[in-house]
């Protein structure tokens, strides 16, 4: 996949249309220094986008696999343009999110807004939540996250509360104590 590409062809539309975004997934990751291998790129989105931006892919050629009220993933047939997946968000939620950025990330000449640490700890632990054979990747990327300087354990053990998976947030301070 050419992220370069992808990125190029995507960024202009949102800005066009002022769509709320940032980066996701393993991309977020490395704007914090954890850096691994993925073959695609993920975004949050304002859901008041979802219906413009599902269009918009399936113009460039993108075929919609997926799309809810919540996610979507799009595929291209040119592998150089690869997969594309959005999590969309509202609301209370998109209101927060979108107001407490961490890092950019620089790809090209777009430099990208990301999350703060704990948000995205908040889709991890709720990505667990949701599919419990995600939880040993999570967790990786959770502890690295939870143990960045400025991120906040008391928030962050919020998120776990919410879903019911204090035990894992344990774990996770279990391992910071050895």
């Amino acid at each position: 996949m050419n992220f370069k590409a992808v990125v190029s062809a995507i960024i202009p539309f949102f800005q066009a249309e002022n769509c709320r975004f940032a980066l996701a997934g393993a991309f977020a990751l490395h704007a914090y220094g954890l850096s691994r291998a993925t073959g695609d790129i993920d975004f949050l989105l304002d859901s008041a986008c979802r219906e413009k931006v599902v269009r918009f892919l399936e113009d460039l050629g993108y075929e919609t696999i997926y799309k809810s009220e919540g996610y979507s993933n799009h595929v291209h047939s040119i592998s150089s343009m690869g997969r594309v997946d959005f999590i969309y968000v509202d609301g209370e939620t998109a209101k927060s999110l979108f107001s407490e950025m961490g890092p950019s990330l620089k790809i090209d000449q777009w430099s990208i807004p990301v999350p703060s640490a704990e948000h995205l700890i908040a889709l991890k632990v709720f990505a667990m939540k949701s599919d419990p054979s995600r939880t040993f990747q999570e967790m990786a990327d959770i502890q690295f996250l939870i143990n960045l300087p400025d991120t906040d354990r008391n928030r962050v053990k919020q998120y776990f509360e919410q879903y019911g998976l204090l035990e894992r947030y344990n774990e996770i301070l279990d391992k910071n104590i050895e």
